[in-house]
């Protein structure tokens, strides 16, 4: 083993085997006792909130824009956030993410604030520009975000996983694909646990798409927003790569319908 593995390899040790501290630079921290596995019951299948987000109507884009203290500037219009049904959480909201949570619908559901989404979206935005292409990986299990995950990697060059991410990639050097990354963006804490947990064992940070059943536990930058959703994963990460392609003068080209599909 040569001197530089040596010395990866004693870094990986000190970082997996060390105590765990408090991050001072995080902007949330842990407020419960469950662990990030833990997946609360009860709650609406993915498959319903996939139906929902085909189904939003103009009553629905009015009643919500209504809702919403108008802003100087947004990233996009708040009529493509909720044509991309962005703001639809479940019928589950967990002490992390009731903030963002302002109403629920009839049938239930939790309604995130879209003011907030905009808001957490551009702290994002700044937390992912100090990073380059290189330093990043992007994983997402659920196949609602397959495409726009798949798009993502395309235009920033950002390596991407999508279907299973490969458990240890980051953490085992004797893995033949095992790579360094400084930070982990992830479309769901609880499905992209993995991803999640090698991340934390190096104490880097991590990029979450969070919808309001999830915890928070290891995320450092957060996206309230419906992870659910091939529209909503779609506009989250044409937003994302967009501001990123700007920041790095990478060439941009795609629209939200290329992220999203069709929004009508």
């Amino acid at each position: 083993m040569t001197p530089k593995e040596k010395s990866l390899a004693q870094e990986l040790k000190e970082k997996m085997s060390g105590e765990s501290e408090d991050n001072e630079e995080n902007e949330e921290r842990p407020i419960h006792n469950k662990k990030p596995s833990e997946k609360l019951p009860e709650d609406i299948s993915d498959k319903e909130i996939q139906e929902l987000s085909e189904k939003i109507t103009e009553k629905d884009i009015e009643e919500e824009k209504k809702s919403i203290e108008p802003k100087a500037e947004t990233l996009i219009p708040l009529e493509e956030y909720i044509k991309c049904a962005v703001h639809l959480g479940t019928k589950v909201i967990t002490p992390h993410m009731r903030k963002f949570v302002y109403k629920r619908r009839a049938d239930g559901l939790a309604v995130i604030n879209t003011a907030l989404i905009d808001e957490k979206l551009k702290d994002a935005i700044k937390f992912l520009n100090k990073y380059e292409p290189k330093q990043i990986y992007i994983a997402c299990k659920r196949e609602a975000g397959w495409e726009a995950t798949r798009k993502f990697e395309e235009i920033t060059g950002i390596r991407a996983f999508t279907k299973k991410y490969p458990p240890g990639i980051t953490t085992n050097l004797e893995l033949d694909d095992f790579f360094e990354s400084e930070l982990t963006i992830i479309c769901d804490p609880w499905i992209d646990k993995n991803a999640l947990v090698d991340t934390a064992k190096l104490k880097k940070p991590v990029l979450a798409l969070c919808d309001t059943n999830n915890f928070l536990t290891h995320v450092t930058q957060l996206i309230p927003c419906n992870n659910k959703s091939k529209k909503s994963i779609g506009c989250i990460l044409y937003i994302l790569a967009r501001e990123y392609c700007k920041a790095k003068k990478i060439p941009f080209e795609a629209t939200l319908q290329d992220f999203a599909g069709e929004l009508e």
